[in-house]
């Protein structure tokens, strides 16, 4: 072999590698919408693409590594099922772009949309009945293709045009956007989108002669279209991935950049490890089955272990700029928190050791909380140790002053919180032990010492029970802001929607449940609200059934909403007529957006602002 040769192919290896690891890119970052933001329009359309991208580089990973004919026909044909449907996913997600921006289709998008549907389902047809491509190549230099056919040159005007049109719904969704960020923001997802529309149409069909006689230019233009591909197709997620999520962008880019180095850049690491084995194998004719999956495991070990140590200080470089010890001061708080569970086991592990270190069989601590003791843990046989037998008996004999006494076999010692000579009671240990037994200096030293850390360990629960309690008042803004951060991701003025932190978020998500199941349903039958006071107050208006009761309130509720006169599809209607359509008369998502003009995704945000009013003005009602 020249050297000639060797270098085309190293280059077609690599090639093939880059094309297996944007397949791989592209499902991690499917996976990663499907989790994360499928709720949005605009992330359910892109995963669309995505799947697609999947198509088409796995077919042609898999069929330039196949050595059969039938097997390479096979693959191109799985490559062209992605070629053949990338067109209308474009448009349908250019569509899904530029409504973001405040410019839903009145009509002719979605109409043009779905002919791009018809006619690549009509392109499937002629695929499955070997008309739209013709039989494998017999020139396979530089790589396999499916020859042309006349329909082959029709789908590429179809394609042309369909992606002409989708870069026209892309520019004008850029230039609908103002702001610096919002800008800044739409030019990555332009740019990323010429990945898959320029990157997966089969250019051999029309250079065949070209690349035959320039093979090296032919793979160093494909090494290079797959890495710009693969990079663009990031940033394009990179993108989609801040659109329908109510988390801080550092969150979001956090959250990504960990998924695609423990996902897709393992996975291609170690594909290009074992591919470099296996190709190494057979150019030195050595065995080498048994090394390739070794090396597997040995590569993805390495790489998780080298991303767990490194990831952190990449982060904080990366995504945390000037809020790192804020940061970091609530990742230390989460991790140093004691929960009850963790309290409960340094207890136990303390009553252990004072039953091991005094030959204790029974122990107990008890918690001093608003005028009352409660036990917390206790070893042994603890059954008569009854609450109100505790507060009866114990707490009229403890003194501020007494460090220890006895109740019955027990020996009590009170946990005191000493603060500025003040002595406040936090708890009891007790400890069975016999009357004549005597502890000596260092037997009392370390009991001290053991009630020692039984009070720091109250004392944080106090502190933290205060922490937990402002963190459930602080939740519902939070999530009140984390929804006003989405909106204004890609900010229209007119889909703002009115923010009132005094509605409280359990009552707008029980309000929403039992909308959804306004008809009958478990989400109505056993709902919180039926706990309310004028859901009681009328059940004697309906035959005592508390289910129909919670309809009327919800109806009552409804009527609130409702403006003054006549009903119309205007803008200050637009909260009553979701309500009306969507609950009371049961009609679908599209339906309703339909009737109304308006998109799905302003649509669902229209619609949590209405259950907010209905919330509001049960919580009036109530009150």
């Amino acid at each position: 072999m020249s050297w000639w040769d060797g270098l085309n192919a190293v280059l077609r290896t690599v090639s093939e590698i880059l094309a297996a690891g944007i397949a791989i890119t592209a499902f991690a970052l499917l996976l990663y919408a499907l989790t994360f933001n499928l709720k949005d329009r605009v992330a359910r359309e892109f995963t669309l693409i995505l799947i697609c991208v999947v198509f088409v580089f796995s077919g042609d990973a898999l069929g330039s590594s196949a050595n059969n004919p039938l097997d390479v026909s096979l693959w191109l044909k799985i490559q062209w099922l992605g070629i053949i449907f990338l067109p209308p996913t474009y448009l349908q997600f250019s569509d899904a772009i530029l409504a973001t921006t405040g410019k839903p289709s009145k009509g002719k998008r979605r109409w043009a949309t779905r002919l791009t549907y018809l006619a690549s389902t009509g392109f499937l047809g002629l695929l499955a009945m070997d008309l739209l491509l013709g039989p494998l190549a017999e020139s396979t230099q530089p790589a396999e293709y499916l020859s042309r056919t006349v329909f082959t040159d029709l789908f590429s005007l179809y394609y042309l045009l369909s992606m002409i049109a989708s870069w026209i719904n892309f520019t004008r969704a850029y230039r609908r956007t103002t702001t610096p960020t919002t800008r800044r923001r739409m030019f990555y997802l332009i740019t990323g989108a010429l990945a898959p529309a320029l990157g997966s149409f089969p250019y051999l069909l029309y250079g065949s002669s070209f690349a035959s006689q320039h093979t090296l230019i032919f793979w160093l233009v494909v090494v290079t279209s797959n890495l710009l591909v693969g990079g663009l197709i990031v940033m394009m997620s990179y993108s989609i991935a801040f659109f329908g999520v109510s988390w801080p962008d550092r969150v979001v880019k956090r959250r990504l950049f960990k998924w695609i180095l423990r996902g897709p850049i393992t996975a291609i690491v170690a594909l290009a490890a074992t591919t470099l084995v296996r190709k190494s194998g057979i150019l030195l004719g050595i065995e080498y089955a048994g090394l390739v999956p070794i090396v597997m495991a040995l590569t993805i070990l390495v790489m998780e272990f080298t991303i767990t140590l490194v990831s952190p200080f990449i982060e904080r470089w990366l995504f945390y700029g000037n809020d790192r010890k804020e940061i970091d001061l609530i990742t230390d708080l989460s991790d140093r928190l004691m929960t009850r569970n963790d309290l409960r086991e340094f207890l136990e592990a303390i009553l252990s050791a004072i039953g091991d270190r005094f030959q204790s069989r029974n122990t107990f601590i008890a918690s001093f909380d608003s005028g009352a003791l409660s036990m917390i843990v206790s070893k042994g046989d603890a059954s008569f140790l009854e609450e109100d037998h505790l507060e009866n008996s114990i707490l009229p004999v403890i003194d501020a002053q007494v460090d220890v006494f006895r109740w019955g076999n027990y020996l009590l010692l009170p946990l005191f919180d000493q603060v500025e000579h003040n002595n406040s009671l936090l708890g009891i240990l007790g400890v069975e032990q016999d009357i004549s037994y005597e502890f000596d200096h260092d037997e009392k030293k370390v009991l001290l010492l053991l009630c020692d850390r039984i009070i720091l360990a109250l004392k944080n629960r106090e502190l933290q029970q205060d922490v937990f309690k402002k963190a459930r008042e602080l939740n519902p803004k939070f999530e009140q802001f984390q929804k006003m951060r989405a909106e204004s991701r890609f900010p229209n003025v007119d889909e703002f929607t009115e923010t009132d932190f005094s509605v409280p978020v359990d009552l707008v998500n029980s309000v929403k449940d039992a909308l959804t199941h306004y008809w009958g349903g478990p989400k109505l039958a056993h709902s919180p609200l039926l706990q309310l006071g004028i859901v009681k107050s009328k059940m004697d208006e309906n035959d005592q059934n508390p289910t129909n009761a919670l309809r009327t309130i919800l109806r009552d509720a409804i009527e609130q909403v409702k403006p003054d006169g006549d009903r119309k599809f205007t803008g200050e209607w637009i909260l009553y007529n979701i309500l009306e359509m969507k609950f009371l008369q049961g009609k679908k998502v599209r339906e309703v957006a339909l009737k109304l003009a308006m998109s799905e995704a302003d649509l669902y945000r229209k619609q949590r602002v209405a259950i907010e009013s209905v919330a509001r003005a049960i919580m009036e009602m109530e009150s």
